[in-house]
Formats: structure tokens, sequence, C-alpha cells
């Protein structure tokens, strides 16, 4: 497959650092995950990715469903972060509108440097008042560099390629970041276009169309896909890049089959195959800023180059319990970083266990706003979120003392797992909404309790028996 490559800035490959983006746009039809996604994610290849960006579409969000997943994570969040979390992923930001969902997950090393986090959502279905049709955007700072990722669901149809230009560009316009420096989605570096686009493949009849994919000529396609016609005349379209369509298309299939739509439609006359015709609907596209930036970031765009290489484009065949396939993308991002240094350096004071107040040792690297509601989490080590902490401790109430720039922080015995276990600290910024600092893995031992009464790691049976604390871990 022929490599796309894009050089923002002078080009300084002997300073740059080469990172693995693993992307996926999959339209699920309402449906359940799957028991493995192992495929879906590669989780076997032979180089795990720095970030997974995963769009789904369609994520079903009946009333009843849809209010229990706003308390608790949705079938398909939890899976995923299930399977991440064990390999050291964890989710830094989702947004989710009724069937839209966007989720960003980092390996753990990168968790620092991920800064400046926002999510958004903008509705073009039903005239902007419903949910179901629209865009959700994550936008964040990798090592300095600006990054958003857009996923959309837009309107359907053969006819309506014009229409589905127009709601991109008005989730464009309409999307706003609280950050004076990249406000909108075009003011980032790197924009990252993805999700069930619905752009078909006119003029071509359902016979060619199909003689195409099973003799693998998809360029035969190509020229009458409407994405591909749209960008030719299209002054925002023509921004983004896309790798070749050297895959099958990915919509739309029989339902837990591999054939292309074979069902009879009903019409008020009866049953009569309208069958639908195969089209890429799924896409992946991607925007490196191309014009001048602004004065402010010119020299720093400069010292500071970024590039961008996809090194995969395919659909994933192996999944039959939708009526799409997902698509999945693969980048490598070169960059020279911004920051190499957490703003934030944190470790354990002593040992810990449920015998005994621990204390926590911290020192800022780097100015930094902080905050009364900063906070310094304990997290059990393969944790899947920030939210999935084992306790933590408000950093201003709980000082015991500062001597020059090191902090000590105070947090009671009754806070920690009797069972231990390997964790780490995390340094919680509530200004920049993420997490500024990580320590070391850490052991935390057993209490004496814990090993009087059997309750050490592998012992689950007198668990819920004789545990006498609410936070023992599984």
């Amino acid at each position: 497959m022929e490599e796309t490559e894009q050089l923002s800035g002078r080009k300084r490959d002997d300073e740059a650092d080469s990172f693995r983006l693993h992307m996926v746009t999959w339209n699920v039809a309402t449906v359940d995950p799957p028991d493995d996604v192992s495929m879906l994610l590669h989780l076997n290849a032979p180089k795990s990715p720095d970030l997974y960006v995963i769009g789904l579409q369609e994520v079903y969000s009946g009333p009843l469903r849809f209010v229990s997943d706003r308390v608790f994570d949705d079938s398909w969040s939890k899976l995923l972060m299930d399977t991440l979390a064990p390999r050291s992923y964890v989710k830094v930001s989702s947004i989710r509108m009724q069937g839209l969902l966007l989720l960003c997950f980092c390996q753990m090393q990168h968790l620092p440097f991920i800064r400046d986090l926002q999510a958004r959502y903008t509705r073009t279905g039903m005239y902007g008042y419903w949910g179901n049709k629209g865009g959700v955007a994550v936008r964040l700072s990798f090592y300095g560099h600006m990054l958003c990722f857009l996923n959309c669901h837009l309107a359907a149809h053969m006819d309506y390629a014009s229409q589905r230009v127009d709601e991109f560009q008005n989730i464009l316009d309409a999307t706003a970041f609280d950050c004076p420096t990249a406000p909108r989605i075009t003011d980032h570096r790197l924009v990252f276009w993805f999700g069930d686009l619905n752009f078909r493949i006119q003029d071509h009849g359902m016979n060619f169309v199909r003689s195409c994919i099973t003799d693998r000529t998809y360029k035969l396609l190509w020229s009458k896909d409407q994405l591909t016609l749209m960008r030719k005349k299209e002054q925002i379209l023509q921004e983004f890049e896309e790798g070749p369509l050297d895959f099958p298309p990915t919509y739309k299939f029989d339902l837990n089959a591999d054939t292309y739509d074979s069902r009879l439609y009903k019409t008020w006359f009866g049953f009569t195959a309208k069958k639908r015709k195969p089209a890429w609907t799924d896409r992946i596209l991607w925007r490196l800023r191309h014009n001048a930036p602004p004065p402010e970031e010119e020299e720093e765009e400069e010292e500071y180059p970024l590039r961008v290489r996809q090194e995969l484009y395919t659909s994933n065949m192996e999944y039959s319990c939708s009526d799409h396939k997902p698509v999945i993308g693969v980048f490598t991002l070169e960059l020279r970083k911004m920051c190499d240094a957490p703003l934030v350096s944190l470790q354990p004071d002593g040992d810990w266990s449920a015998d005994m107040d621990a204390m926590v040792l911290y020192s800022s690297l780097q100015p930094i706003s902080s905050s009364p509601w900063d906070w310094i989490g304990l997290y059990k080590v393969g944790f899947s979120s920030v939210s999935d902490y084992i306790t933590y401790t408000w950093v201003k109430d709980d000082v015991v003392s500062s001597s020059g720039e090191i902090v000590q922080v105070y947090v009671s015995k009754e806070e920690i797992p009797v069972r231990g276990g390997e964790c780490v600290l995390c340094y919680y910024s509530d200004a920049l909404q993420c997490i500024v600092g990580i320590s070391e893995a850490f052991k935390v031992h057993s209490s004496k309790v814990a090993v009087e009464e059997g309750l050490m790691p592998g012992n689950i049976d007198a668990l819920d028996r004789t545990a006498s604390r609410e936070d023992l871990w599984d």
C-alpha cells in the first residue's frame, strides 16, 4: 500500500519521536458487542499502539438502556476498557450523543503528556434537535501538539451527498472549544474525521459493483464514489487526505453473514427485491494544517514539526454482527515533543499498607496553576480510566508539611486496601482536567489482618465472607 506523508514545518527526523495511532470506526447497528475484539484492536500485532481512538455509530440508545448508560458504562465502553486496561491502556476521554460514541485510550506512560482535554457534540438530525445524526469530538494536546478527533454519522441515502457535505460544514462551524489557541476543529494542527459518513457509489449498477468486489478491482469504483467526487469540488474536503480504498465496501451486509444485502424489502405493493448497493460508507480521513499558522505559533510549528504517515487502511471482515464492517486505520505520528517532563513528580513515602497511615511526596517540576480541587489518586496497576481510583486525597486539605519544593500529603490507613497489590499514584489537576503526574509502580503490602484471615490475592472464596473492608480488590 502506498504511504501518504505530509510535513508541517522544518523536518527534524534526528529529533522526532514516533507514536502509533490505531483508529476504528464502526456502525454497530444497535447490537451488543461481540465477546472478543482482539482482531478489531490488533492485539497480537508486533507493534503496540500508543493511542487507540474508537468511534462507534448506532450504539443502542433505547430509553431504558440510555438512562442506565448515563450512570454506568455502556456495554461497548466496558468491553473495550476491560480489554485494554490489562495491557496498560487508560481511557483518557469519551463522549456520547445518543447512538454516537467516541473513546480515546493511551498507554499509561503517556498520561501526564495528554492535556487540555475537551469533548463536544453537535446534532444535525431533525434540524439539529435530534441526536441520531451529527458529530462528537475530542480535542487534546499530545506532547504539546493539538489534535482533534471527530466521529460523525451523516445523512443516509444515495441522493443526499450535498446534504452530507453541508452537515459536515455545520459540525465544523458549530463545534466550539474553550481554548483560545484552537477554539474550532480546524484550528488544530491535526484533525481526524471519521465515522459512518454515508457516501455511496453512484451511477454504476448493482451487478457491476458486485462484480468489481468479487474480482477485487476496487479501482474501477473509485471514480463514482461520492466522497471522492465531492473532494474534487468542495474546498473544505480538499484539505483532508485519505488512503486508497483497497478493501471491500463495508455496507450493506446481511446480519451474521458475509454476504451483501440479499433481503426482500416490503413495500405498499408487497415484497420486492430492493437490495442496497454496496458502498464505502465508513471512512477515516485526516487533515494536517496547510495554511500559515497564527504569527504567535509560526516559530513553534517550525521548531516542533509534525508528520503523519498512514500504515494501514482496511476493513475487518471477520465481524458480522452488524450490517456494516468495521474500518481500521493505523497511523504513525512523527513529532518533536514540546514537553518531555511531567508537570508534577510524586512518589510514596516509605512502605504502604493498611496497618499504618501513609504519605505521598510530590513536587512541581514546572509552573502549574494549583487548585483546592486538585487531588492525588491511588490506582491499581491496570486501571481503566481516571475515575477508576481505589481512593484519593485532596492535595490542599491533607498537606502535612512542605519543605522547599517537596510537599508531603497524608493518606489515612482506612483508605488503603487491606490485601495490597501493585499500584501507582496519580496527580489530577482540576484546572487542566487531566492527570499531570504519575508515580512509578510500587507495592502496597497486605495488612496483618489480611494475612491472618487468609485474604491474600487469589483467595477469592474468603473475600466476601470475612473481609472487614469494602474496598478489597478482586
